[in-house]
């Protein structure tokens, strides 16, 4: 029989008839109307919350797993994206502060996942969809099979031991193993930028780290997963005294607002820049007048996929345009 379902919005009201049947047609509608309806609930200003988190460790069947813990997101309504895999698991997703803690636990109780680091933050609608997908890799480093964080990674430091570094006047350098892009809205003061467009770019810029090989090195990136891979490759590499902070950047914004990291930090959602609070300090920089700012537009070039900060003034429109490269 005919079903139909009247949704209040914030300005209007959406009404859905859908001829009633059992099967997959019918369970692909209703999960299509409980998306929406969280959507909408965040866009009205209920209380969300992000989970961030990862593992390196051994899932025999990925496969499996991934589907479990798919189906278990979708009972509760969660956004986001979880990538599966044999060497671990990586994850962002927002739902309501109840289905994200449900969901927390859920996680907790899975094999080998019983004390995964699970960071939060305030949500605000940073995701579409859901999306769970089963890959080689948690990120896509493409490094030989021998750098392996289960085997060897740098030893991590927590955000209150990098803090009273920077404090005791302790030689060091910080280098942030996200992508430059990521790099110009916000960085620890005083760090390198190897100027990478994503992590698989790491041998390629190896010279411009070398002057560090024998020195304190500290990797960063934003929640913690890439730096395990990334401190491995240095290890691997000859550098004899790297570490990584714990939890990433978002950890210590999160326990030291305004401190030692500077502007804002990049997301790969619709949030696109997140920050804690605090005095911090705007560095991000037009790319066309040098300008401060920390807005973010795209390349109009559909093959360039470019994301560049941009003022008001040299971009005032949202939509995308040409980037330095492709002008």
């Amino acid at each position: 029989m005919p079903r139909a379902l009247t949704r209040p919005g914030s300005s209007f009201t959406i009404k859905v008839v859908v001829q009633w049947a059992d099967g997959p047609v019918a369970q692909l509608v209703e999960r299509c109307i409980r998306i929406a309806e969280v959507r909408d609930s965040i866009s009205l200003g209920s209380t969300t919350m992000i989970l961030l988190f990862y593992k390196y460790i051994t899932i025999v069947d990925p496969k499996t797993l991934a589907e479990k813990v798919r189906v278990y997101a979708e009972k509760l309504d969660l956004l986001g994206r979880i990538i599966v895999a044999e060497e671990g698991i990586n994850g962002t997703v927002e739902s309501s502060s109840e289905a994200a803690q449900e969901f927390s636990d859920f996680l907790h109780t899975l094999p080998g996942l019983a004390d995964m680091n699970i960071k939060t933050s305030e949500g605000e609608r940073a995701f579409r969809k859901l999306s769970v997908k089963v890959r080689k890799e948690i990120v896509g480093t493409h490094f030989p099979q021998d750098i392996d964080p289960r085997v060897r990674t740098a030893v991590h430091i927590p955000a209150q031991t990098l803090r009273e570094w920077y404090r005791s006047g302790k030689q060091f350098t910080v280098v942030d193993m996200r992508n430059s892009y990521e790099y110009a809205s916000g960085h620890f003061k005083n760090s390198i930028d190897p100027g990478m467009e994503a992590s698989r770019d790491l041998p390629e810029v190896m010279p411009k780290l070398a002057p560090y090989k024998n020195k304190t090195v500290v990797t960063v990136c934003t929640g913690g997963v890439r730096c395990e891979k990334m401190s491995a490759y240095l290890l691997k590499e000859g550098f004899t005294d790297v570490y990584q902070l714990e939890n990433g950047i978002h950890t210590y914004m999160q326990q030291f607002p305004g401190e030692d990291f500077e502007g804002t930090l990049y997301t790969f959602d619709t949030r696109v820049t997140m920050d804690f609070g605090g005095k911090r300090k705007v560095v991000g920089a037009c790319t066309f007048c040098g300008k401060q700012t920390e807005r973010y537009i795209n390349c109009a070039q559909g093959e360039c996929r470019t994301h560049f900060l941009a003022c008001t003034e040299c971009a005032p429109h949202d939509r995308a345009m040409f980037c330095t490269r492709c002008k």
